[in-house]
């Protein structure tokens, strides 16, 4: 299940009649069961991206398909059986336990005014497995950690059993042990369920540590798309963020990783 950009842009509107561009004539495509990172500096594009390839938005022109079809032509229901989406922060309204936070995610499965039942409660149970949540289940959501949080809405978000899965900033916030655990997650989310994977991050050695491709946007386009070991490079950097940076393969780690030097003159 593919899912694709084509020639999208979008504008935000300020005061009456003058428009912000967000993002301009922006194409990519996601393959089923990649893993794709989105990078660049703030105010990119990223978030408007992620937004526009969930049917949040919609393109002021060009078109947003799921595997050929149109993402405007589907139910918001629909939708949501097929795709899911991990923001930055979730704020819920009520004292809910991680459980059910987890069981929300059933909702694009239900009949209107169902309620789970245990075909869904096994779902969630899983869900909450897979992401390493279990013991988490009667603790409420607002007393955990922000990793145990964001583990705890991955599982929400797997309980829609989606085959699309769009992050943004899902490692922001997380101390470096989170941020391990967060990535082991997604890794093994992609390489033995098979999601599909789109993840909007500021970490650059992240991004090149598990993601197999890359989008690089900067004011509003798309710079560079590919394989991440050919698209991240020095100049790359330095044309997204104005950054000098050693750029280089680690033998320990695996992957080329980035360290910043400081601002290019």
């Amino acid at each position: 299940m593919s899912l694709s950009a084509t020639h999208v842009s979008y504008s935000y509107r300020r005061r009456h009649s003058d428009l912000t561009f967000a993002l301009r004539d922006v194409s990519v495509t996601i393959p089923t069961r990649s893993f794709t990172g989105l990078l660049g500096p703030n105010g990119c594009g990223k978030t408007t991206l992620l937004k526009l390839l969930s049917g949040v938005l919609q393109p002021d022109e060009g078109s947003v398909t799921l595997t050929g079809e149109p993402l405007a032509t589907l139910s918001r229901r629909g939708l949501a059986r097929r795709l899911a989406v991990v923001p930055q922060e979730t704020h819920p309204a009520f004292d809910y336990t991680a459980l059910e936070m987890v069981l929300m995610g059933r909702h694009p499965h239900l009949g209107t005014f169902a309620l789970e039942g245990p075909h869904d409660l096994a779902i969630a149970t899983d869900a909450m497995e897979a992401t390493g949540t279990a013991h988490l289940a009667h603790r409420a959501y607002m007393t955990l950690s922000g990793g145990e949080k964001q583990r705890v809405i991955i599982a929400s978000a797997l309980a829609q059993e989606p085959e699309i899965l769009l992050l943004d900033e899902p490692t922001a916030s997380l101390d470096l042990g989170y941020q391990l655990d967060i990535a082991a997650l997604l890794t093994r989310l992609n390489r033995e369920r098979g999601v599909t994977l789109v993840m909007a991050t500021h970490d650059l050695n992240l991004a090149a540590s598990i993601c197999e491709s890359l989008v690089l946007l900067r004011d509003g386009r798309v710079l560079a798309q590919g394989a991440s070991r050919d698209v991240l490079s020095a100049s790359a950097v330095r044309e997204l963020y104005g950054v000098d940076a050693d750029v280089r393969f680690h033998d320990r780690a695996g992957h080329v990783t980035v360290v910043p030097v400081g601002r290019a003159l």
